[in-house]
């Protein structure tokens, strides 16, 4: 162990100046030795690296690819795991404890450090990236390095004419500019971009992890995501706080205590996703006794080891660091174990990474080329053409899309916590709420991996049916079950400078995007418009040829459903709400188009994206045509279902609104004694006693226009 002092000097009660045990920059060497003799034992076990007889591209290229990619995952992880540290977990600037820190503050020592993690990681992560792009030409080409003419013009048309030399294009790009950024964005709204930036330069090597004419390709991209996800969160962050974990301070239980929670979920996602992911690569258990099974089977010793570790952190070291002010001998031992933990951590973390750099090289048991007697279906959907629908196979027919299975479990996980805290705390929660949640996320579910998902790829029909519930029905019950609201009551409010989930729920609320995306005028333009943007050009073709863009396609139909129901219906804070007639109007024109969008479908006689409803090779149900008319009947009447009980929804809440604000007044005039109807009852009365003549008492007064004597104009009398 060594100790790192921390280089600005702050008061006590801030930041502790005193030295801080933690894990030295002799650790972080040993990590990095750790990774690379993994790599190399990993490599010589499976023979990854040794000579091929055809198209060698030699020892460099053979090394080089595994180092290459073992350092741009390490370095993704780092700068995600900094990133996520920057942005929710560390406070900006140093201020007292419990208090949020004063504009004028210094940057926090902590903040500073791990800002510079991000930078130097991202510039590895661009390197390891472009690595990864050239030795991966020269290792699909079968050649050397070489500055030969021939070889650059190769490696033009790979990086421009095939998905996996543009995949690493992009992420050498993208990485580029984080680099970039990070050497200068500070404010937490461009730290939080930015981090969306990065994860989102995960999906290339997502999207190449995995054949696509394996078994299941689209379950295999979605779990490698999740499983890329899950590690860099996990294994950045325990970067990321072996770095900063010198210049805490105060901080260090606060920290602590976040990052295990993001840590136990991510524990999760990895484990979850890389079962789901082997089980696609195996056919049988036995197959585990090959080498990619075994450094499969090393893989997950180590990683339930690592879980182990953090269950520790949890229930021993964290109660211990909040131990009474009397057992500081037992906190200062709860901190040496604990940085000791975190070395163990990082090295076992390290041996990971090297050996998953080995198993990125090492072919599975299950081979991942096209069967020879594929047929259309599977040719252009990836799967074989399932069997005729019926009215159970409507039930029964599933192919799991576990993207949307992990947010369906994470948000009803973190729903139903949501509740407990708040009753536990005394606080009530409508029942009636959590059923609505939760039967939206089963819905969501069904809709994604269930028969019309898969249907939907064959028949337009059903496609349909996918997209009106997913737009329509599902965002019904989700907005009904009002999470924002229970979000902002559950979760404790930060007061350290740091922002949590909350305090971005309030950013995100209160921002100009916000404004703009909610407000009713636009989310009926949206809804209605992104029918005629998505269907009558290349996006819809985009989401049935590629997986991202059938990602997205779900994606923009939940959320753009969502913010329309939201903006009807919701409970939850928005910006702007509109007037109970203005919703009914716009119900009523979303209503009209649908129909009117429906008939022009079924009166259609050219088939949307005929090269692929038309080609699928389909010997039972109606032809394509045929089936685009049904779909359109679909829309038209399917779709006036969920509007005409949004209509209902509209009045009813329109009516409680009304309801509520008599009973307020009729509240006001209670405490008042009806102070507002006797002031509007005595104006009345002054009117009335005026036009008789007299005051309220009954005294004769001066009709207005008319004067006494005495108050005659002189000019007059005389």
């Amino acid at each position: 162990m060594v100790y790192v002092p921390t280089t600005v000097k702050q008061p006590r009660e801030t930041t502790a100046s005193s030295p801080e045990r933690a894990v030295g920059t002799g650790w972080l060497i040993l990590a990095g030795v750790v990774v690379l003799g993994a790599l190399v034992v990993a490599l010589f076990y499976t023979g990854a690296a040794a000579a091929r007889q055809l198209g060698d591209p030699g020892a460099l290229t053979r090394w080089g690819l595994p180092v290459a990619k073992v350092l741009n995952n390490t370095a993704a992880a780092a700068t995600i795991g900094a990133l996520v540290f920057a942005v929710v977990m560390l406070p900006r600037r140093v201020g007292p404890p419990g208090r949020k820190p004063a504009a004028t503050a210094a940057e926090h020592p902590a903040f500073t450090r791990v800002m510079l993690l991000a930078a130097v990681s991202a510039v590895a992560w661009t390197l390891g990236a472009l690595g990864v792009m050239i030795f991966t030409y020269s290792d699909a080409a079968g050649l050397p390095l070489s500055t030969d003419p021939t070889y650059t013009q190769g490696l033009a048309a790979f990086l421009t004419d095939f998905s996996t030399g543009r995949a690493w294009l992009v992420t050498s790009i993208v990485a580029a500019v984080l680099a970039t950024l990070l050497f200068g964005v500070r404010s937490p709204a461009g730290l939080a971009l930015t981090l969306v930036l990065a994860l989102l330069n995960l999906l290339p090597m997502a999207l190449i992890g995995h054949s696509a004419s394996g078994n299941d390709h689209n379950a295999a991209v979605n779990s490698i995501a999740l499983h890329l996800v899950g590690v860099c969160l996990w294994v950045g962050g325990i970067i990321a706080l072996a770095v900063v974990g010198g210049t805490l301070g105060g901080q260090t239980l606060p920290v602590l205590k976040r990052f295990s929670a993001l840590a136990g979920f991510a524990f999760i996602l990895v484990v979850a996703s890389g079962v789901v992911n082997a089980s696609l690569r195996i056919s049988d258990l036995g197959q585990l006794s090959s080498p990619w099974g075994l450094l499969v089977v090393f893989k997950t010793i180590a990683t339930i080891l690592l879980g182990g570790i953090g269950w520790m952190h949890r229930q021993w070291i964290i109660p211990q660091l909040e131990a009474p002010a009397g057992t500081t001998a037992s906190r200062m031992s709860a901190r040496r174990v604990l940085w000791q933990l975190i070395a163990v951590e990082l090295l076992i973390m390290s041996a990971v990474l090297g050996v998953a750099g080995a198993l990125g090289r090492t072919a599975p048991p299950r081979s991942e080329e096209l069967p020879t007697e594929a047929g259309p279906a599977r040719i252009l959907t990836g799967y074989d053409l399932p069997p005729e629908p019926t009215l159970s196979r409507w039930f029964t027919e599933w192919r799991f899309d576990w993207l949307w299975i992990a947010v369906a479990l994470t948000f009803a996980v973190a729903y139903v916590l949501g509740v407990v805290k708040l009753h536990r705390r005394g606080d009530s929660w409508s029942p009636l709420k959590l059923v609505s949640w939760l039967v939206g996320l089963v819905l969501l579910t069904y809709f994604t991996s269930g028969a019309p998902a898969i249907y939907g790829m064959v028949l337009f029909s059903a496609h349909m049916v996918d997209h009106m519930a997913l737009t329509m029905v599902v965002p019904l019950f989700l907005v009904l079950g009002a999470p924002v609201t229970l979000a902002l009551k559950a979760l404790s409010a930060r007061r350290d400078g740091t922002r949590g989930i909350r305090e971005w729920i309030l950013v995100i609320v209160h921002s100009l995007p916000s404004r703009i995306i909610t407000h009713p005028l636009f989310a009926a333009g949206n809804f209605v418009a992104s029918i005629i943007v998505f269907y009558y050009s290349p996006l819809f073709g985009f989401a049935l040829r590629e997986h991202v863009g059938h990602e997205l396609m779900i994606t923009h139909f939940l959320i753009t459903g969502y913010i329309f129901v939201l903006s009807m219906i919701g409970s939850d804070p928005v910006p702007y709400r509109a007037p109970y007639p203005m919703r009914l109007l716009l119900l009523f024109a979303t209503m009209a188009f649908h129909a009117f969008f429906g008939v022009s479908l079924m009166g259609s006689t050219s088939l949307l994206q005929a090269s692929w409803f038309g080609t699928m090779g389909r010997e039972w149900g109606p032809s394509a045509l045929a089936d685009q008319q049904v779909g359109g009947a679909v829309t038209w009447g399917v779709g006036e279902i969920p509007t005409l009980l949004l209509a209902i929804g509209v009045a009813i809440v329109w009516s409680r609104s009304d309801a509520r604000e008599t009973k307020r007044k009729d509240r006001a005039a209670d405490r008042n004694n009806d102070a507002d109807l006797a002031a509007y009852n005595s104006m009345f009365a002054d009117f009335a006693a005026r036009d008789a003549g007299t005051d309220r008492q009954g005294r004769p007064t001066t009709p207005r226009g008319t004067t006494t004597a005495g108050d005659e104009d002189p000019v007059q009398r005389g």
